[in-house]
């Protein structure tokens, strides 16, 4: 290749990129998920449109992996600690005893209703088992639904890669059939639970470290912490045999949940790079895909196969799993129903690509197929949903976004405050903030102007404000920040735990 060729790639690859920002907007104005425009851009440069050859499995299983990650990454960074942790049980049941009755129903269903052999069966049921990481954390931010159900799905999405990931290659390469039930079942447990150890140990590691070393540059600390979350994945994965996709997703929690310097301008970073992530991944899997090959049969089958695992296997799934801990029917109906398909059942379908698995093309297109039309199905639906099944969080009130930047020549650090409109710091006096002694505001941007505010200066919404805290005093200043944008200038009077709770 020399370097007009690699000037071209850069050159379609900048095109491709651009219209694929400029879709996202476009895709919101008309309620659409952006994957399907991302799916349709591969579709359109592929074989059946502008002509270019993509039928590397392997290697398309390996990007989507690597995609997966870093959308994982993104994910556990943004995802509010204090909504998972009171339903981070509830998860782990759905991720393993939830997939796996709904593997169990498709496969049924796949076996004695369509008359497929049992290795294609199991194949597409645990395929289309899991639910998407990226699509669950993109529309459940846009559905202001109830706390526990928003941890719930973040909690099952994250962590329910792995088992999937362990069944399709056992059943690709017949380890499942040589090692049976017992020994898939012991396998799942361990990596795990090993894998969100591992991810434990270097997520918090990881936090002593950035805390303690003062790195040169503010965007050095982004790179830094991405790093360190592919540490957890690859170390999981090569050293401890485990799942890494565990690991990654616990350390990126860990990592999301610490008050870490510049914090705003590593989400920043990880948005974008997420986002990167997502367009390259759908795109390429859109390149991957045969339109030609694809048959009527294979939409029939796609039809059957995708009502067997959402609507049965889902439902079945969710009343099984989460019965025991007391969930109300309608909450249970969402959660089954906001269990969307994305690019994991299409990634998890080029294993057996890559395996040389019998009739695995046709797998391939029946996945295409059946995300394609539940996608478009599921997802705009979800807001209607959960105004008619009465799950919207009516009273949430959002927290305030807290950049931290270490001033290290002071032993201080400036926090950043800005204040939306549905926190309660709006219409609160500077002096009742009530920070530590030593804790100073020191400006106040309103309206692109800035001032330095008085004791009795009152907070609007809208408002960027500047703290200036001691390094020892800035996690409690974090705290009382937080509290009062929850519960309001009587936070720490009372109700402030319960509201942290809501």
């Amino acid at each position: 290749m020399d370097v007009t060729d690699l000037d071209r790639i850069l050159l379609a690859g900048a095109a491709v990129l651009l219209v694929a920002i400029i879709a996202v907007r476009l895709s919101g104005r008309l309620g659409l998920p952006s994957l399907l425009i991302y799916l349709a851009m591969g579709l359109l440069l592929g074989e059946s449109g502008a002509g270019i050859q993509f039928e590397d499995a392997q290697l398309a299983h390996a990007l989507g992996f690597a995609a997966l990650v870093i959308i994982l990454i993104e994910g556990g960074l943004t995802t509010r600690w204090n909504e998972v942790r009171p339903v981070m049980p509830m998860g782990v049941v759905l991720a393993t005893l939830g997939v796996a009755i709904s593997v169990g129903v498709v496969a049924c269903v796949a076996h004695f209703v369509l008359g497929l052999d049992w290795q294609i069966s199991v194949l597409l049921g645990a395929v289309t088992s899991p639910t998407d990481a990226a699509a669950v954390f993109s529309v459940l931010r846009r559905v202001n639904v109830r706390p526990r159900l928003r941890g719930m799905l973040e909690a099952e999405s994250g962590l329910n890669d792995a088992p999937t990931v362990l069944l399709v290659t056992l059943v690709s390469t017949d380890g499942l059939k040589e090692h049976g039930l017992p020994y898939f079942a012991g396998l799942v447990v361990y990596e795990l639970v090993v894998g969100a150890l591992f991810g434990f140990v270097i997520g918090w590691a990881a936090v002593g470290l950035l805390r303690k070393v003062a790195l040169g540059s503010a965007g050095l600390y982004p790179l830094a912490i991405v790093s360190l979350c592919f540490v957890s994945y690859a170390g999981g994965t090569v050293l401890l045999h485990v799942s890494g996709f565990a690991a990654v997703y616990v350390t990126s929690l860990i990592l999301g949940r610490a008050e870490l310097p510049h914090r705003m301008a590593t989400r920043s970073f990880v948005d974008g790079f997420a986002w990167l992530a997502q367009i390259g991944l759908f795109v390429m899997l859109g390149l991957l895909a045969s339109p030609g090959r694809i048959q009527l049969n294979d939409v029939l089958l796609a039809l059957v196969i995708g009502i067997a695992v959402t609507v049965v296997g889902r439902f079945a799934a969710v009343t099984l799993s989460v019965s025991w801990f007391k969930i109300p029917w309608r909450e249970q109906t969402f959660v089954a129903w906001a269990g969307l398909r994305g690019a994991v059942p299409i990634v998890l379908a080029t294993i057996p690509l890559a395996e040389k698995v019998p009739q695995a093309d046709r797998v391939f297109d029946v996945v295409f197929v059946l995300v394609l039309l539940f996608t478009l199905l599921q997802g705009p639906s979800l807001p209607w949903l959960a105004k008619r099944l009465k799950v919207l969080d009516d009273n949430a009130a959002h927290e305030v976004d807290i950049d931290v930047a270490p001033l290290e020549s002071l032993g201080a650090d400036m926090l950043q405050v800005l204040i939306p409109s549905e926190s309660r710091l709006a219409g609160v006096e500077i002096g009742e903030l009530r920070l530590p002694p030593g804790v100073s505001v020191s400006l106040v941007i309103r309206d692109h102007k800035a001032f330095v505010p008085e004791r009795r200066t009152v907070l609007r919404a809208g408002d960027a404000v500047l703290v200036v805290a001691p390094s020892a005093l800035r996690e409690p200043t974090v705290r009382r920040l937080r509290a009062v944008s929850r519960a309001g200038r009587l936070a720490g009077w009372f109700g402030e735990r319960g509201r942290e709770q809501l």
